[in-house]
Parts: structure tokens; sequence; C-alpha cells
């Protein structure tokens, strides 16, 4: 069965909790100000946002600046909303493969602009959407826990909807060649990631990071080559490991999965020391390259 993503977003405030990483008294505060947030379906802050547009050398996955790479934010048009994007490249090249990045629940934070540079740096076009750009963009809330909760009042069906506008953009990018076109996610983006590929065709392959379910009953329209990566700690997401594996044998998909033992939930973000495992992220990090460039590449 499913995870709704309101439910999803709603019980990793609980489980900050239950792992010792927020307090009681920060969870009630975290849950009403959730709760609040989907009563009053938030008003997009300041109308329009607009985003500077930065171009030239982008810094890789250490921080270093990469001349080789080089990094915007174009704007995606979607059927009722404009999507606001960052995206980074090889400086150069033609009909490379391109990589939709989907943020965690917090938004479109610095690490996954930094997740869509290092897959620059290894040849592919990578865009991150930020699924808040309904309301405002991740710029217009000044704290995480007000991200998360204006993620909350965004249905699914427009997030979908958002997304595959963001592959449109990036099927369209003079430098992609459209028919290699995949993505990867991270919790809530994981879960997004498997929800995309169940409507949209043109996604070749898929690495959803500890991504919630898609409908099982929707998994027959997946098209991409998937491989599922999840941390051996995370009790709550790997309970639908197998109606997943099942659903996917099933109906004769390519999916592979791994485990990492010792890994808790959103163990690749270098950025939450909390649950961040070097090992497991070093690991599952060149499994999903070498996915990408099974599919998407070779």
């Amino acid at each position: 069965m499913a995870m709704e993503m309101r439910d999803y977003l709603r019980d990793e405030i609980l489980e900050e909790a239950d792992l010792g990483y927020i307090s009681l008294t920060e969870r009630d505060r975290r849950l009403s100000a959730f709760d609040r947030a989907l009563g009053e379906k938030l008003e997009v802050r300041g109308g329009t946002a607009v985003m500077t547009v930065q171009s030239g050398p982008a810094a890789n996955g250490f921080g270093i600046a990469d001349s080789n790479i080089v990094a915007n934010r174009p704007v995606a048009s979607g059927e009722n909303s404009d999507i606001l994007t960052y995206l980074a490249k090889p400086k150069g090249g033609s009909a490379l493969p391109g990589v939709v990045v989907i943020h965690e629940n917090k938004g479109l934070v610095p690490y996954v602009e930094d997740v869509a540079r290092r897959l620059a740096g290894e040849g592919f076009v990578a865009v991150a959407p930020d699924l808040l750009s309904r309301r405002g963009g991740t710029g217009a809330f000044s704290e995480s826990t007000e991200a998360t909760s204006a993620l909350g009042t965004i249905s699914r069906d427009d997030l979908v909807e958002d997304l595959m506008a963001t592959v449109s953009m990036l099927s369209a990018e003079g430098s992609v060649d459209p028919t290699r076109v995949g993505v990867i996610g991270f919790c809530f983006g994981g879960g997004m990631a498997w929800r995309l590929i169940t409507k949209d065709s043109r996604i070749k392959a898929a690495v959803p990071f500890y991504g919630p379910n898609p409908p099982l009953e929707d998994v027959p329209n997946i098209r991409a080559r998937v491989l599922a990566i999840y941390g051996g700690l995370d009790d709550r997401i790997n309970a639908g490991i197998d109606d997943i594996t099942t659903a996917m044998e099933r109906n004769g998909k390519v999916f592979e999965k791994i485990v990492y033992p010792g890994a808790q939930h959103a163990f690749h973000n270098d950025a939450n020391p909390d649950r961040y495992h070097a090992e497991a992220a070093a690991q599952a990090w060149e499994q999903a390259l070498a996915w990408l460039n099974r599919w998407l590449v070779q």
C-alpha cells in the first residue's frame, strides 16, 4: 500500500523525535505548524518568486570551484505553475544524458544543489526542481520546518505535474539527449521519484534513495529501470520493500535493491550529521552512478 506524501511528511517529524534528534517539545511545535499549514493552505509569499541566474564555474562535490562545470537557475514552465530549478552541467558537450534530482522534505537546499554538481562532474546534465515553487520557493521560508509544512499543502498530482514539466525542460536543454533522461531522489524525493516514473515514460533510469512506495497498482506503468537504495535501520520505509519488490518482479520490471546495514534514513546527506553514514553514502553513490551510466550512457 502506498504511503500518502502528507502522512510521510508528518511521520518524518515523529521519527525525528523517536530517534532523539529533536525534543518532544520541538516535535509538538513542528506537528502543530504542520497541521496548521494544512488547515490554512499556505499563501504564496511575495507573489512570483524571482531567482538570480548564476552562471560560470560551479563548486563540485567537495566545495572546490570546478571550471569544467557551469550552473544556472532556469525556470521550467508548467501547465499551472512555473518551477524554479537549479541546473548544473559539464562545460561543453552535446547529446549528454540528463538527470532530475529531487530534494528531501526541506526543499531545494545546498546539499541537493551539490548532488546536481556532483552529477555534472560525472558527465550528466542535472536539474534539481524546487517543489516549493507553488509556495514561493524554498527561499521564501526562514525555517526548514516551515518548508516541510508547506510541502504538505501541495497535492501529489501537482507535485508530479511540476516534475513532469521539469523533465520537459531538461529534455529540451540544448546539450541533452532527450532519449537518455533519468531521475534520482532522496527521502521525500525518493518517493516522488517513484511517483514520477509511474506517470512519465520518458524516464529511462531511476535511483530512489529510501523512498516510500508508489501506489502498487501503478507499477505496470513503469518503464524506467530502477535501483532502490535503503538504509538497514530505516524500519519505517523498509516495511514496504517486500511489497515493491513483489510488484516490480510480478510485472517484469528491471529492478534491483540495495540495503546498507547500519545506515539510517537519509544516510547519504552529508549536511545532516545525525543521519550521515560516510561509508554507506560513498558506496551508494558509486552504485547510483554505475546504474545511471549503465542505462543512460552505455
